[in-house]
């Protein structure tokens, strides 16, 4: 059976300097001739990824035209939302390079909810900024208006803040799964997936957003994938970055990757949840690999070059 792949990208993958849809499409033209490198190997692989500049600007269109006769939707449909758009863009793009490499394979995307816990304390500390900054005063008449809880962020105002709960499981990876043996490359648990919590009558959507490297490898757990292939923006993790003594990290473990996190070695805003969800995967399935690097150095990787490679022991 051919290697399966789960391959997170980044939000910023996708969105560069032009935020139309064409702008946003020639970014993936790049990714997609990247990723047709690893098809033309026989990998199969399942793509994620991120949604963050996305649904931020999709955000800020919806606060702009909120209205009663228009009002603004909810977070779980945004997602919803930016799902279909990027799924739509991944499609097209890929499908040209594979047209290009001759290589006769089909594309889907599956519109994906994520399953999370209602109880988690996620949903008591609120700490995901989403959507467009406010002035103090703005943020208190919202927050009288809404209910919702608005922070100081970052020195240029104030966001709402949502919560940011762990993945617990997919409800639609048994259709994804299919999809993968009928070697269909496939695109899902974008944004992280649509958040929901189970129901006596289904499922429900909920405020929040699920970080993107967490659902990617909780995906790579039910999917049975053999690599979880976390995109960043540099071949390797390090430590005692950008310091005199840094150091690249290649082939290394579950333990030291642990002691690492408790000197505070990876930064919680960007490092720190990829090797954590990496962590996850390599625990959760002990038989495959978790590997962090760039998307310029993956078929690098699979050809025998290096890259920051996470296993059990």
């Amino acid at each position: 059976m051919n290697k399966r792949i789960v391959v997170a990208l980044g939000g910023n993958a996708i969105l560069t300097d032009d935020p139309t849809a064409q702008g946003q499409m020639d970014a993936l033209r790049y990714t997609s001739e990247k990723l047709v490198g690893l098809i033309e190997q026989d990998y199969q692989l399942v793509i994620s990824h991120g949604n963050g500049p996305q649904v931020g600007n999709l955000l800020l269109q919806q606060a702009a035209a909120d209205s009663e006769k228009n009002p603004a939707l909810p977070l779980d449909t945004l997602v919803a939302m930016t799902q279909g758009s990027i799924g739509y863009w991944l499609q097209n793009t890929l499908k040209e390079k594979l047209m290009a490499a001759n290589v006769e394979k089909q594309v889907a995307s599956v519109i994906t909810q994520v399953v999370v816990n209602e109880d988690d304390p996620a949903f008591k500390d609120l700490t995901k900024p989403v959507g467009p900054f406010l002035t103090e005063e703005e943020a208190k008449q919202a927050t009288e208006e809404t209910g919702d809880t608005y922070v100081e962020d970052a020195g240029r105002g104030y966001r709402k803040v949502v919560a940011s709960p762990k993945p617990e499981s997919i409800v639609e990876y048994p259709v994804i799964n299919q999809l993968i043996e009928n070697d269909v490359v496939t695109v899902s648990a974008g944004g992280g997936g649509i958040p929901v919590v189970a129901s006596n009558e289904g499922y429900k959507g909920v405020e929040a957003v699920i970080d993107k490297d967490f659902a990617s490898a909780k995906l790579a757990e039910l999917v049975e994938a053999d690599y979880l292939l976390i995109l960043t923006g540099v071949d390797n993790v390090y430590i005692n970055f950008n310091q005199p003594d840094q150091e690249k990290l290649e082939e290394v473990t579950v333990k030291q990757l642990k002691q690492w996190i408790e000197e505070d070695q990876f930064a919680k805003g960007s490092m720190l949840p990829k090797v954590e969800a990496a962590i996850n995967f390599v625990e959760g399935r002990p038989e495959a690999k978790a590997v962090i690097t760039s998307l310029e150095n993956v078929n690098n990787f699979f050809e025998g070059g290096s890259a920051t490679v996470v296993s059990l022991d």
